[in-house]
């Protein structure tokens, strides 16, 4: 985040109705303006915990998605401290920003919600925010995508994800470097082999995972034959009948971007 060498927008979720911005960190409103994806058009904002990098920019999104505060609009669902803190994190998005909305959710695991055509289900997580969460969504006709947000591995996360066609998993340090709170690659690894992806993608990368990405993910594709790719700026994903990844590394983008394209 401090030194940008990733970018930390966050991602975006474009489907036939919906346009969600999900966890826009520090750049969101830059970086989308400058792919040219309109925040004024942006139906919902999805906020996995109380951490800069994953909420800095999510008030000014508010107020885009409000068409500039003007119109009562569109879902925010965050995690519980990102509406009223807890007793590690403060609230980090204002009780004025609260109100813009027209649908508020109070993000905790085991909750669903429906964005347009997609249904929501907010997952568990375990990390030093105690209330983030990730979020698992169900297409319709082209089955289930997740995000698992910052998290350690703990028993039972990868029940989860059983089921989903395309796994994002926030992996900030490479095979035998833990962290406590975060993902390493030996933990993706136990995940992916849990819930059987038609693919995974990593993202969220530390420092030390930036430069051996590529060769972490072929560690988890070669154990488990689950196609793992590593994110990059700009990336989108193509989720219908077929999962298709497109990279273009010469343009600027968002920290990740998955689209679903329809038929």
């Amino acid at each position: 985040m401090i030194t940008q060498r990733r970018r930390t927008g966050g991602i975006r979720i474009l489907s036939d109705k919906s346009n969600i911005h999900l966890d826009p960190g520090p750049g969101a409103l830059v970086y989308s303006l400058e792919k040219r994806l309109d925040p004024q058009r942006i139906s919902a904002i999805l906020v996995s915990h109380s951490h800069p990098d994953h909420t800095n920019d999510a008030e000014v999104l508010i107020e885009a998605m409000s068409q500039g505060t003007r119109k009562k609009r569109g879902l925010l669902a965050a995690a519980h401290s990102v509406l009223f803190g807890n007793d590690v994190c403060e609230r980090s998005i204002s009780n004025y920003h609260q109100k813009m909305p027209e649908t508020l959710v109070d993000a905790r695991a085991g909750t669903e919600f429906d964005i347009e055509d997609l249904k929501v289900h907010v997952t568990g997580a375990k990390h030093s925010d105690p209330d983030t969460v990730g979020f698992r969504f169900r297409t319709r006709g082209y089955g289930d995508f997740a995000y698992t947000s910052d998290s350690e591995c703990f028993d039972g996360v990868g029940e989860f994800y059983e089921g989903v066609r395309l796994l994002l998993l926030c992996v900030l340090r490479p095979s035998g470097k833990p962290w406590k709170g975060h993902m390493t690659t030996d933990d993706a690894l136990k995940i992916v082999e849990a819930a059987r992806p038609e693919m995974a993608v990593m993202t969220h990368f530390g420092m030390e995972m930036i430069f051996r990405a590529r060769a972490e993910a072929e560690i988890i594709e070669k154990r488990t034959g689950i196609p793992t790719k590593p994110a990059v700026d700009g990336m989108r994903v193509a989720f219908s009948e077929e999962i298709q990844v497109n990279v273009h590394r010469r343009q600027a983008g968002l920290g990740d971007f998955v689209a679903r394209s329809g038929p």
